[in-house]
Parts: C-alpha cells; structure tokens; sequence
C-alpha cells in the first residue's frame, strides 16, 4: 500500500461506502421546506449539500479516477460548488433523487477503487489548485471532503430541526 494511506484501504473504502447512508440519516425526517433553509448566505442548505455531493462524485471524483487510470499523468480540473449550486439551482431540486443519484455513484466509485492494485493506486495526475496527487491521495480527498459535508449537514440539521421545533 501506498504511503499516503494512514489508515488500511478497507477502512477508507468502508467509510467512502458508508457516506451516502450517513448523509441520508442525517437528512431523513426533515421536510422539504427544510432542507432548503440556508444558515447564512454563504453556507449550503441541506438540499444543495446533498447535491453538492452528488455533482462532485460524477462530475469530479468519477472522471479524476477514470481519468488516472486511463491516461498518463492528467490535468484534472477543479470544481467551483457555489457556482454549481447557484447555477443548477440546487434549492428546487428532489432530495431523495439527488441522495439516490448520489449513492448510485459513490457505489460504482467503491466498487472500482477496491478493484485495484498497489499499482494502479500511485499512478498520478495533476490536480487544478493542489498540483500532482496519486490516486491514493485522492480517495484521501474524497473522505476528507465526506467529512466535512457530513459535518456540515450535523450542523445544519440540527439548526433547522431546532427552527422548525422551536
């Protein structure tokens, strides 16, 4: 196994696995005026995290994995979320699609990562604002970026739940 890998590969892929289920616990019970309720301007409602997550697996994590595999050190492109989010406009979408659709992808990702051999996972590319990353070190992104989202929508469920109760 790579160096850049703290922890075992199996544990990694289990939680990248296991997101999908945790953000659908974290959003289930809310109505659909609730996950749209954005704590500030600034901040993602539970919704448009939810398809924040979505685009970036297909549109980001999907391709960049592909792309590593399949070509010899690639310029992989950043994503702008907010630009995304206002673009799309995220806030009129379904939830439980945008779960599914997301759920369906981070499989089809899991699926493949744990397909592959030491080899294949140092292979590199060239990431857009972070320079050269190995395959390895992007599944280390993607969990870091689980992290945060499931963090984030902790705290804006809890926000909202206490609004629509309080």
């Amino acid at each position: 196994m790579t160096e850049e890998m703290p922890e075992t590969f199996e544990a990694l892929t289990a939680k990248l696995a296991g997101t999908p289920e945790e953000t659908a616990r974290l959003t289930r019970d809310l109505s659909a005026q609730a996950v749209t309720i954005k704590p500030s301007p600034e901040e993602f409602s539970v919704l448009e995290s939810v398809c924040h997550l979505r685009d970036i697996e297909i549109e980001g994590y999907s391709m960049r994995i592909r792309r590593i595999l399949t070509e010899e050190h690639p310029l992989l492109a950043d994503i702008d979320g907010m630009r995304l989010a206002i673009e799309r406009e995220y806030n009129q979408e379904n939830l439980n699609g945008a779960l599914q659709a997301f759920t369906n992808a981070r499989q089809e990702n899991v699926a493949l990562l744990r397909s592959l051999n030491d080899e294949q996972l140092d292979r590199t590319g060239v990431l857009e604002g972070v320079g050269e990353v190995t395959l390895a070190k992007l599944i280390l992104m993607m969990r870091e970026h689980d992290e945060a989202h499931l963090d984030e929508l902790l705290m804006i469920s809890r926000v909202v739940r206490s609004s629509v109760d309080g």
